[in-house]
């Protein structure tokens, strides 16, 4: 019997008997059960959508249109008659109602870096000459590190790392702009969006949002919480392919207002004019820069046709109670003493992963990932598994928590 089929194949020992019984049962119950239809999947626990979604299975057949049909008889004709043309902003809308935008306000294209450099920058030259201070995440993705230090020299402005909870103290009349990760991509930690929006918008500076780690795992309420500007990948829960567009979310007051760093042709109000001077489209659009990426931002759309009918309520709510479920179970047949949760156990603090300290972290996860179980490891010492409420089963968790189990027992 093959590695995997000795992780996933093999029936569960007593011990584990009755938490398969009740994973057999919340399956069964689970409204969102159907879904894990619609995706490319195998016997493997797949536990790292939160790096790369699994594949939807309308992808493929989509692909191949756009590339035979669209591009190789079409052609040029595709850009007006197969809507290439008007793709960012419409997928822009599909995306909105996922992060809690209304249509109009999210244009889809670039990478989550580009956008993370088009927002802080556009930013900081609203909030005006007075404010010379960017604070940042110090916990932060380390590429948005490096954006939010280029957009200060850039700007003349000072960076100040802080923690997402050392942000209101440090918060003064020169800040200009905060970037801010919705969840920890380390921890799983959810930072509180409302109330941190509301403190940097108090100190009259502007709120910026990376919400990689939770745009298709959690309600965000981009437009509730007045967000002024927000940038996220669509590769991990909205399951948009490798290397898919990023999106940039610019509020809809501030449109007029937002002042790219990075003026396209395709951010030109008459972009087929050729002028020699800028002038930026209305809305949404001034996000745009070049010719768009059609291979990927078509494959993108199609991927998110696997949300309708979906409430991000109801994942949210799956999300939970997959990640309590797993700790649960590990918590029951993980040998005392061979993991620690660095994950919040309170569901207001937490995203759609759970990461785990361990001693040798990287040599249990090479061995989880031979014996079916997908998730990935963060140096120094975290195995981080990620839950996609579409995909993943409640017989995934189990499973998963039962060959850590015993990849532990073995494992020095």
């Amino acid at each position: 019997m093959s590695e995997i089929g000795e992780g996933i194949g093999e029936e569960p020992g007593k011990e584990f008997a009755e938490l398969a019984a009740r994973a057999e049962k919340l399956d069964a119950a689970d409204e969102l059960a159907a879904k894990r239809a619609e995706f490319v999947l195998d016997e493997v626990v797949y536990l790292d959508g939160n790096s790369l979604g699994a594949l939807p299975a309308k992808v493929p057949g989509r692909v191949e249109d756009v590339v035979l049909r669209q591009w190789g008889r079409l052609r040029i004709r595709s850009w007006e008659e197969s809507g290439w043309w008007t793709a960012p902003e419409r997928i822009g809308d599909r995306i909105a109602p996922l992060v809690g935008a209304a249509p109009g306000q999210v244009v889809v294209g670039d990478s989550t870096s580009v956008n993370v450099f088009k927002a802080l920058v556009a930013a900081v030259r609203m909030a005006g000459e007075g404010r010379d201070e960017i604070l940042v995440d110090a916990t932060t993705f380390p590429t948005d590190g490096y954006i939010a230090e280029s957009a200060a020299r850039m700007t003349g402005r000072t960076l100040r790392p802080v923690t997402p909870a050392e942000v209101p103290a440090a918060l003064n009349d020169r800040t200009a702009a905060v970037l801010l990760n919705h969840v920890d991509y380390r921890t799983g930690r959810l930072h509180d969006l409302p109330s941190l929006t509301a403190a940097v918008h108090t100190a009259g500076a502007y709120a910026v949002w990376d919400l990689c780690h939770s745009a298709g795992a959690l309600p965000v309420g981009l437009d509730e919480h007045g967000v002024d500007l927000a940038v996220g990948c669509t590769y991990k829960y909205l399951n948009g392919g490798p290397g898919s567009p990023a999106y940039l979310y610019v509020r809809r007051d501030l449109q007029d207002r937002f002042d790219s760093p990075l003026p396209g042709w395709n951010s030109h109000a008459d972009p087929f004019g050729m002028r020699g001077d800028f002038t930026p489209a209305d809305g949404a659009l001034r996000g745009r820069v070049g010719t768009p990426d059609i291979l990927s931002m078509l494959a993108l759309e199609a991927a998110l046709e696997v949300w309708e009918g979906v409430s991000v309520e109801a994942v949210r709510a799956k999300s939970l109670a997959l990640t309590d479920f797993f700790l649960e179970c590990v918590a029951a047949h993980v040998p005392e003493g061979r993991v620690e949760s660095v994950t919040p156990v309170a569901h207001g603090e937490r995203g759609s992963q759970v990461a785990l300290r361990c001693e040798g972290a990287g040599d249990v996860m090479k061995a989880l990932v031979e014996r079916g179980v997908v998730g990935d490891f963060r140096h120094p010492d975290v195995l981080r598994f990620g839950f996609t409420p579409l995909y993943v089963g409640f017989a995934d968790v189990e499973r998963a928590a039962r060959v850590l189990a015993r990849v532990l027992a073995e494992v020095p």
